[in-house]
């Protein structure tokens, strides 16, 4: 079924075999290996002190820049950039790289029978974790971002080498199957976590590392349990994380308006990655022209685009 005025259709390469959208529905998550070219890797890292020195926008919550700084020492002011597509064409650009959106139209909705592959995307977090700071305790990003059908899906990807060592994802395989969002407490462990509370209620002897190098993408969904521990080396663990849906569900990331049911909730910040968008007749949210910061402290929070949210995500 096409909805009406459903708008321009979004081609995109298929790129995966049958086995690899099984092992990602049955497992929740799914890493390829050398995705991305080197010169792609260099082009987003170059991005980075363009969007922390202000060269897009100086609207949002900047840090405190003194001018002539490095770029090493602008890196080490920043844990984390969120909605950097909002202002920057590069980031957009890889939101938006043909050969993901490639993946995401086979897996994104996998597990819906009727699902035909059109997916839409309406965050970007850029994180950079310094050295010493500390990972996120167990959760589930479906916690952060609500969506009506399981099809929030998260596209990692791995500016450095991701190691033990450095901070890399852990993950439980499976922990996504009954669309169970575990409740959530403090942790009691500041040196190795930061903030934000923990899920619990799970068996944790089942986690695996995953270590992925340089260029890797990880895909993952957005019940699956996941933590990463602390940056144990001397050097940054960078990565560029966009969350994506299914197009067909909505996205209710607000509060409903005035005369709005909660039911008809829909978030329309997001940009249309391939397939059809079913609600193209509402139109898009345009942007905001700002970014929000976080600083490499444990005690500090962010507060996000979307309703006045605390969003405390890192993944």
């Amino acid at each position: 079924m096409i909805a009406p005025d459903s708008g321009p259709m979004i081609e995109v390469p298929r790129v995966l075999g049958a086995d690899k959208v099984r092992f990602f529905v049955e497992n929740g998550y799914l890493v390829l290996d050398n995705f991305l070219k080197e010169k792609e890797i260099q082009e987003i890292l170059a991005d980075i002190p363009k969007l922390i020195r202000g060269e897009y926008t100086t609207e949002g919550n900047f840090p405190v820049l003194r001018g002539d700084e490095s770029d090493a020492e602008l890196l080490a002011k920043v844990l984390c950039i969120h909605q950097p597509h909002f202002v920057s064409p590069t980031m957009e650009k890889y939101l938006r790289h043909p050969l993901i959106c490639g993946v995401l139209s086979q897996i994104t909705a996998a597990h819906l029978p009727h699902w035909d592959g059109s997916v839409k995307c309406m965050q970007s977090m850029l994180f950079v974790k310094p050295p010493g700071y500390q990972g996120q305790a167990w959760h589930q990003d479906e916690i952060y971002i609500p969506t009506r059908d399981r099809s929030l899906i998260g596209a990692w990807i791995a500016l450095d080498d991701a190691t033990k060592e450095n901070g890399c994802l852990w993950i439980i395989p499976g922990s996504h199957r009954d669309g169970f969002l575990f409740p959530q407490k403090g942790h009691g462990n500041a040196d190795e976590f930061d903030f934000s509370p923990q899920s619990y209620g799970f068996d944790e002897s089942k986690e695996i590392p995953v270590e992925v190098k340089r260029g890797s993408l990880v895909f993952f969904n957005g019940y699956l349990l996941h933590r990463s521990r602390k940056n144990r080396s001397q050097a940054h663990r960078r990565v560029l994380v966009n969350h994506y849906m299914n197009a067909w569900s909505l996205l209710p990331w607000h509060h409903p308006k005035e005369g709005e049911s909660m039911a008809m909730t829909d978030y329309r910040s997001v940009i249309q990655v391939a397939g059809r968008d079913p609600y193209y007749h509402k139109g898009t949210l345009p942007p905001e022209r700002k970014l929000w910061f976080r600083a490499c402290k444990a005690a500090e929070t962010a507060v996000d685009h979307a309703g006045g949210v605390k969003n405390s995500h890192r993944p």
